[in-house]
């Protein structure tokens, strides 16, 4: 069981109830609430002025000058090692990786470099900062941190869903550890678009009683996992055991939950299940419990579906004292739901005055949601419980003691079978038939930004090319990874700059839906009626190539049977004008490149034409500072050399190799000088001449460009390589066969 076995060793929490884990855990057992009358934005004119915000400054935070959701995290990042005593060295810092949770990027840095630009004072870097692709580099830089790197950016699901990846990977042996969990800074963004929509509560939000709307928050929360052989082989304490996750989608609706809780109980009962349990077995679940309305009572109706039989379960939201704090949220409450289970204390929800216990207890069952006060019990099993914008949902199990969970390795061949593409250069026309021919109606299509737009059509033709219709029968068993570099920029641009030329209470409540990451990801899943696996990352340029990676893994790991692996990205004035902060230019391209992948025998079953193989796969990081790449070759060497053994083959018998070269010297030669080494005289694929430097969609051009190269019968080719980089020194390699 010892191979199964992933644990926790080290907890970091920074968030409005303290500065670290003793005091935030202090502060919630005693119902201390961290809300207060907002101080960082301006709330003139707004009918909300509370918030959970950090009381410490940017500038205290750490000596980086980084967004102030990335020095948050390094904070928290930074506790948590320490808590576990892994000391960094030479000889493991390839092992130890980076997965972190976000919502909307570096919104402080959006809002900063676009108020100073109104006064004609703007500071060029904080462009930089704005794209989540940052956040896991920074803190893998800080620390030397050079394992896996992933930005998981599903909104309010991220810091969940951050912790589930970085256990799978663990027990998939791509890692001995991680630093995973999520981080958000307090923004005029988020509050504005919160507010626009009306779901801000006046007072203190008070979830699963008065419900009369969210109070935003910050912080970071971070958690140290490990497998149990490496945290053994260090005499590491152990917190507990992670379990089984679950992710899914509610392919309902952009905001708001199913009212059903379909897509929630599907995540809840995956993560039960995945660990070898039954809903009768935990004793402890951290809600997700915004406080709106819809989102509680679409979640009552989830655990009062699954766990009625349970008559010992305790159920709180501990956002009723720190706030929603957005892609930290999943984090911060996973850290409580640690320590609850260490401790055998649950913390409680506040806020409930004597006249509201009594609706409480009608309500309520047999579950205990405990009212005001903490409870006291012994906790064996504990599960946390995130959902987002875009339908995403996600559960992570915790147990005081290893529990053997079982094995859904599933080691079958996976295949290309499908390829959707919308990209080119220098920006790619949308038509009306382009999305007529799919059936998607104009009511829907005018919803979208064009991030997502751009997304939308990319997978339904990759659907449509893989001869795939999506079903009640098999919708739960598709997923959908998307990679991105630098997301829905010009929605979130747009709406920042509104908001500072029309205050916070000039939000716009139909933009602000769209400038979450992961709201592509949740059109798709909407339309299309996927319910599974959904996950967006974002990991600069390699990310689209890297989603091909992580779509393998989740099917190699029995959660999925096809998986839409697609890389995703506009070009923007602020687009080109980040990437013209280089003296090296190149020419920037758009669109989005998506790749239907399915596990052998569900392709066999359909009768699918399979235009490869999925032979091997692999990611890895070297910490350079973000933006650069300069010392991190080994990085791609690595990953190119790791994708190949993977592959069981040698370098010698791949026949091509599908490069990343852009026009920037730095990126060219790096990668002539590595492939170089690596391959000899190889040939090595280019297709950005044609495309541009369309970042992620890039990189999964270039899976599709291998997937075709392999399907032509006009050369004899075996196997060909498709490898991508990031800024920041990520990469991915992708070993495709023919079949």
């Amino acid at each position: 069981m010892s191979d199964r076995r992933v644990v926790v060793t080290g907890l970091g929490l920074v968030c409005a109830l303290g500065e670290n884990t003793e005091q935030c855990w202090s502060a919630a057992v005693n119902g201390v609430t961290g809300i207060r009358e907002v101080s960082s934005v301006n709330t003139e004119g707004c009918y909300a002025n509370v918030g959970a915000e950090v009381l410490i400054p940017s500038e205290k935070l750490s000596g980086e000058d980084y967004d102030r959701s990335s020095l948050l995290c390094i904070k928290a990042a930074g506790e948590a090692l320490e808590d576990a005593g892994y000391k960094i060295t030479s000889e493991n810092s390839d092992r130890i990786g980076v997965i972190m949770g976000n919502c909307v990027g570096g919104a402080v840095s959006i809002d900063k470099y676009y108020s100073e630009k109104k006064k004609g004072c703007e500071n060029p870097h904080d462009i930089y900062r704005m794209t989540a692709s940052a956040l896991s580099n920074n803190v893998a830089f800080h620390y030397g941190m050079n394992g896996v790197t992933a930005n998981i950016v599903n909104a309010c699901a991220a810091g969940t869903i951050s912790i589930a990846y970085a256990a799978d990977l663990i027990r998939a042996g791509k890692a001995d550890a991680f630093a995973a969990g999520g981080s958000d800074a307090f923004s005029s963004l988020a509050f504005a678009g919160f507010h626009a929509l009306h779901a801000l509560d006046a007072d203190s939000c008070s979830p699963f009683n008065r419900s009369g709307g969210i109070t935003l928050g910050e912080g970071a929360g971070v958690l140290i996992i490990e497998s149990y052989e490496s945290a053994k082989a260090r005499g590491a304490e152990i917190y507990c055991e992670i379990l089984g996750s679950g992710v899914s989608s509610d392919a309902h609706h952009i905001t708001a939950p199913r009212p059903d809780g379909e897509g929630q109980m599907l995540a809840i009962n995956r993560a039960v299940a995945n660990s070898g349990l039954k809903p009768a077995d935990l004793d402890y679940i951290n809600a997700h419990g915004t406080g709106t309305a819809k989102n509680d009572e679409a979640e009552f109706l989830s655990l009062h579906t699954i766990f009625d039989e349970n008559d010992h379960l305790s159920v709180s939201s501990t956002k009723s004292m720190t706030g929603h704090c957005l892609g930290a949220a999943g984090s911060i409450e996973a850290v409580l739901t640690v320590m609850a289970v260490k401790e055998n204390i649950i913390p409680p929800t506040i806020g409930y005055a004597p006249e509201n216990l009594e609706t409480l207890k009608e309500k309520a069952g047999n579950i205990d949601f405990v009212p005001n006060t903490k409870r006291e019990k012994t906790v064996n099993f504990a599960a946390s419980n995130s959902f987002a914008f875009g339908g995403n949902n996600a559960s992570v199990v915790f147990a005081k003691n290893p529990h053997e969970i079982p094995d859904r390795t599933n080691s079958e061949k996976i295949y290309v079978t499908g390829i959707g593409e919308l990209i080119g250069k220098p920006n790619v026309e949308i038509t009306s038939d382009d999305y007529k021919q799919h059936g998607i109606k104009m009511a829907f299509y005018r919803k979208l930004d064009r991030f997502s737009q751009l997304q939308l059509i990319s997978g339904v033709r990759a659907l449509a090319d893989a001869g795939i219709t999506v079903s009640d029968e098999n919708a739960r068993d598709i997923g959908i990874v998307i990679g991105t570099a630098d997301g829905p920029l010009t929605e979130i641009v747009n709406f920042q700059k509104n908001v500072i030329e029309n205050g916070t209470a000039g939000g716009s409540a139909f933009s602000f839906p769209n400038t979450v990451y992961n709201a592509a990801g949740g059109y798709l899943s909407i339309f299309a009626g996927i319910k599974g696996y959904n996950v967006t990352n974002a990991n600069s340029i390699q990310a689209g190539l890297q989603s091909v990676c992580e779509a393998a893994d989740v099917m190699r790991n029995g959660d999925a049977k096809v998986m839409i692996a697609s890389g995703t990205d506009e070009r923007t004035e602020i687009t080109d004008y980040l990437y013209s902060l280089s003296k090296d230019k190149i020419e920037l391209g758009e669109g989005s490149v998506a790749l239907v992948l399915e596990t052998e025998s569900e392709a066999d079953s359909r009768g699918a034409k399979k235009l490869a193989e999925v032979a091997g796969w692999a990611c890895a990081h070297k910490a350079v500072e973000f933006g650069t790449l300069k010392g991190s070759e080994s990085a791609l060497e690595k990953a190119v050399n790791d994708a190949v053994s993977a592959a069981g083959i040698t370098v010698s018998e791949v026949s091509a190799v599908c490069g990343f070269a852009n026009g920037n010297p730095d990126v060219d030669t790096l990668e002539k000088d590595v492939l170089g080494n690596i391959f000899g005289n190889t040939p090595v694929y280019h297709i950005k001449d044609t495309i541009g430097e369309a970042r992620a969609a890039s990189g999964a051009a270039q899976a599709a460009q291998a997937a075709r190269l392999l399907a032509d019968s006009g050369n004899d080719y075996r196997y060909v390589l498709a490898a991508s980089f990031g800024a920041g020194g990520a990469y991915s390699a992708v070993v495709f066969k023919r079949v």
